[in-house]
């Protein structure tokens, strides 16, 4: 199939899912993962875009329409990932040329989309400066330069842009346990402890225990 210049490329994935696994178990881990992969695939079939591929705790989507990829991606990091024992979500994208094979696509967009998705912290959404060009006139969202960033094999810095819903005036959502990364309703959880002059809030008295016993682990 010839390559063509209509594709949004999106990653996603659970941030800080090696922390995740460290707390909860492989297998519960995983079981965290599918079930993100399965949320992440039917926000996907609303805003049509196609799900590629599942790559661990990450899926790669493909979207003709920019500003729909745009929009997915702040459903999955927001109404997935702002969610109370869940973690936070980060997602990245890059609209260019691409070529298909065999139900895969490949290419330097792909791989531009996966470097900024790598760049992307918990609760954000980037994308290149091509995708916000493409998805120009896109409403109920506001766009705010990220800076320009190296990416791995890529010669010239890339403007990078994150997407925000409009009226939002942080990316922040709910506290972080710092055990298990998983996001924490402070009116739920099972209990604070403060270091060195910051209150951490947990999940779970497991993950109060832990913390407890060696915080120095935990926090940089």
């Amino acid at each position: 199939m010839a390559a063509s210049e209509h594709h949004t490329f999106l990653f996603a994935d659970l941030a800080g899912y090696t922390a995740l696994t460290e707390a909860m178990g492989d297998e519960d881990a995983a079981d965290l993962a599918g079930e993100f992969s399965d949320l992440v695939r039917e926000l996907a079939r609303t805003h049509r875009a196609e799900t590629i591929k599942t790559i661990g705790d990450a899926l790669m989507l493909r979207a003709e329409d920019a500003g729909e990829a745009i929009l997915l991606a702040l459903c999955i990091v927001n109404d997935v990932g702002r969610r109370h024992r869940w973690p936070t979500v980060r997602a990245g994208m890059h609209t260019g040329p691409a070529t298909e094979r065999g139900g895969d696509w490949f290419g330097s967009t792909v791989n531009i989309a996966a470097r900024v998705s790598g760049i992307a912290a918990g609760d954000e959404v980037l994308l290149t400066e091509t995708t916000r060009d493409a998805a120009l006139g896109l409403a109920g969202v506001d766009l705010r330069e990220h800076g320009r960033h190296s990416l791995k094999n890529v010669t010239a810095q890339l403007l990078l842009f994150a997407a925000v819903r409009a009226g939002e005036h942080s990316t922040a959502g709910l506290p972080i346990d710092p055990v298990c990364r998983m996001a924490v309703d402070p009116a739920r959880a099972a209990g604070t402890l403060v270091f060195a002059g910051t209150e951490h809030t947990f999940c779970s008295l497991d993950c109060v225990q832990k913390f407890a016993s060696a915080p120095q682990s935990y926090v940089p």
